[in-house]
C-alpha cells in the first residue's frame, strides 16, 4: 500500500527546514570524504531521480502493539514520534539530511511496557519504479520488558530497475526488553542503496540483529549498536552475496557506553564475478564502560579472481577492564576442500557450491532455532543459486 497523506506538525516542518539548510551546505561525499574511501559515487546523479512514494506491505503484530505507516502514525501518535524520531540518527549527514527533507513513507512499531508480541511483524518495501527515489523511515520502540520480532524486507521484482532507496532506521530497546530484528534486501542490481541505522539498548535489554544484503548496485549501509545500559547485550549477524559488478559497503560500530555490556558481531560475504565489497568495523568502549566483552569478525570468500574485498576492523578503547577482540579474513575458495570433494565423486560445480554453503552456514548457526533461522537459510540458498 502507498502511504497516507501527511498532516505535518510544526516540529516536523521545522526539522525539514533545518534539513534543507544542511542539504544546501553539505557536499555529496566522494572518495576523499571520511568513510567513503572505498565507495565511488561519481556516477550518482541525484537530480536524475524523482522523489516517489513507496509501495509497502505491513502485517503481523497484535491488538496491544502499534504497527502503522509512519504518515498515519503522525496523527495518532504525534507525541511518541515527536520524541523518538531523529533521536538516534540526527540529520548531520548528507543522506540523512536529504531523508529528513523528503521522507513521506515509513513504519512505526511500538510495543508497550511488558507486552509480548507473539506474531512476527513483517514489513516489505517494493522498489520497482524506474527513476524513483524513495526516502524511508523505520522507527521501532520497545518499552521496558517488551518483546517483539520485526522482519523488514526491501525488494525489486526486476534486476534492471534504476532507482534509489535512502533509508533511516532507529531502534530503541528499553530496559529488560528483547528484540529480534531481521533486515534483508534484494534490490535491483542497478539500484542505489543508502541506509543509516542505529539501535540503542538500555539496561539488561537484548538485541538480536540480522542483516542480509544481496541486491543493490552501489551505495553504503551504516549500522550502529549503542549499548547504553548496564548489562545490555547485542548480537549482530550480517551476510552478503554479490555478483555482476555489484559493490557492497558496510560500516559497523559497536559502542559500549555502560558497564557489563556484551556485543558480538559477525559478517560473512561471498563475492562472484567482478563484484567488490568493503566492511569497516569499529568497537568503541567509552570511558567508565568497564567489564565490556566485545567481539567482531568479517570473513570474505572470493569466487572469482576479478572479485575484491576489503575488511578493516578497529578498536577505540577508553576503559581498562575489557575483553575486545576482532578478526578479518579474505580468501579464495579452498582448493584443498575442492580436491577432497572431487575425490569423493562431486563435480567442480557441486563441490564449489557445497564449500560456499558451508562457509555461510556459520552465520545461520548463530541464529536461534525457529522461523528466523529457517527464513535466513532459505534466502541464502536462493541467492547462492543465482550467483554460483
Amino acid at each position: 500500500m502507498a502511504s497516507a497523506t501527511i498532516s505535518e506538525p510544526a516540529w516536523l516542518a521545522k526539522r525539514r527546514t533545518k534539513g534543507a539548510e544542511l542539504v544546501e551546505n553539505l557536499p555529496q561525499p566522494d572518495r576523499k570524504s571520511k568513510g567513503w574511501e572505498f565507495t565511488n559515487l561519481r556516477k550518482l546523479k541525484l537530480d536524475a531521480y524523482e522523489t516517489a512514494p513507496a509501495e509497502v506491505e505491513i502485517s503481523g503484530g497484535s491488538d496491544d502493539v502499534v504497527v502503522l505507516p509512519l504518515a498515519e502514525a503522525l496523527g495518532e501518535h504525534a507525541d511518541l514520534i515527536g520524541e523518538r524520531l531523529g533521536s538516534l540518527v540526527p540529520a548531520e549527514d548528507f543522506f540523512v539530511a536529504r531523508n529528513e527533507v523528503s521522507w513521506t513513507d515509513g513504519v512505526l512499531v511500538y510495543v508497550p511496557r511488558n507486552v509480548i508480541c507473539e506474531e512476527p511483524i513483517k514489513v516489505q518495501l517494493n522498489l520497482d519504479t524506474e527513476g524513483s527515489a524513495v526516502n524511508w523511515r523505520t522507527l521501532i520502540v520497545l518499552e521496558e520488558g517488551a518483546q517483539a520480532e520485526v522482519w523488514e524486507n526491501c525488494v525489486s521484482q526486476a534486476d534492471d530497475t534504476d532507482a534509489l532507496l535512502n533509508s533511516v532506521v532507529e531502534i530503541a530497546v528499553g530496559q529488560n526488553a528483547n528484540l529480534d530484528y531481521v533486515a534483508t534486501q534484494d534490490l535491483s542490481e542497478k539500484s542505489w542503496l543508502f541506509s543509516s541505522q542505529r539501535a540503542q539498548v538500555e539496561r539488561d535489554g537484548k538485541l538480536e540483529w540480522t542483516t542480509l544484503g544481496f541486491g543493490g548496485g552501489n551505495g553504503k549501509v551504516r549500522m550502529t549498536t549503542n549499548l547504553a545500559g548496564q548489562g545490555s547485550e547485542a548480537r549482530v549477524t550480517g551476510g552478503y552475496a554479490s555478483g555482476n559488478g555489484q559493490h557492497m559497503d558496510y560500516d559497523t560500530l559497536q559502542e559500549h557506553a555502560a558497564r557489563n555490556t556484551v556485543s558480538d558481531l559477525a559478517f560473512r560475504g561471498v563475492l562472484a564475478d567482478r563484484s567488490t565489497a568493503v566492511w569497516r568495523g569499529m568497537i568503541k568502549v567509552d570511558e567508565g564502560a568497564q567489564s565490556t566483552d566485545a567481539f567482531q569478525e568479517c570473513r570474505n570468500m572470493l569466487l572469482s579472481t576479478d572479485a575484491h574485498a576489503d575488511a578493516i576492523p578497529g578498536l577505540e578503547i577508553l576503559a581498562d577492564d575489557v575483553a575486545c577482540t576482532h578478526a578479518a579474513a579474505i580468501a579464495q575458495v579452498d582448493k584443498g576442500q575442492l580436491f577432497y570433494l572431487n575425490s569423493r565423486g562431486l563435480d567442480d560445480d557441486a563441490a564449489k557450491s557445497l564449500v560456499v554453503e558451508g562457509f555461510l552456514q556459520a552465520l545461520v548457526e548463530r541464529l536461534p532455532q525457529g522461523p528466523v533461522r529457517d527464513e535466513v537459510s532459505a534466502k541464502i540458498e536462493e541467492r547462492l543459486a543465482e550467483i554460483l
